[in-house]
């Protein structure tokens, strides 16, 4: 996955207030006004400071809570970051359900990788593992979502099962929509 004494092994971890300088430094990396699919991030979300940025963990906590009703409009999901011991290096996210926008546009799973740690299999090693955990879950299929010209990650999908239903004109943009059978 790595290059010569580069190697990253690669963990599911809880989003964790303690690792609020590493998670920073990984939010940094990606150009502004960019999405990070799959970190839970909302407009509102104040991330560069230690108070908001532990609302906003605490407010991850909460979206797999079954006990606290979700969002408007959004479903209960679990959050994780990719980290390599304490470096953070991308983040993922499990829908445990979709609602209408998710069926058309977003689907079960997100994920995203740090552009510093691109090109060493964190992506398929994150979808790897965001399909073991809806496994666990009990969930027999999931949809994932890309835009048309992310070859990188229709490859990804389809490498891991995925089977293309349909390209759609969504109102976030055009998606291809893939189902994986667990």
């Amino acid at each position: 996955m790595g290059q010569a004494g580069d190697e990253l092994r690669p963990e599911l971890t809880r989003p964790d207030t303690r690792l609020y300088a590493s998670w920073l430094a990984t939010y940094e990396q990606w150009p502004a006004g960019s999405h990070m699919d799959g970190a839970g991030l909302t407009p509102d979300d104040d991330v560069t400071t230690p108070e908001g940025f532990a609302a906003w963990v605490a407010r991850l906590h909460r979206c797999a809570d079954p006990e606290v009703p979700p969002a408007p409009g959004r479903a209960h999901s679990t959050y994780w970051w990719i980290t390599h011991g304490d470096t953070c290096l991308g983040a993922v996210e499990l829908r445990h359900g979709l609602t209408p926008l998710l069926l058309e546009a977003g689907g079960h799973i997100g994920y995203s990788v740090c552009p510093r740690y691109r090109r060493r299999g964190l992506a398929t090693w994150a979808l790897d593992a965001a399909l073991g955990q809806a496994r666990a879950r009990g969930m027999d299929r999931v949809l994932l979502t890309c835009s048309p010209d992310n070859h990188t990650s229709a490859h990804i999908i389809q490498r891991a099962g995925g089977v293309l239903e349909d390209v759609r004109d969504t109102v976030i943009g055009p998606k291809q929509r893939y189902w994986i059978t667990l």
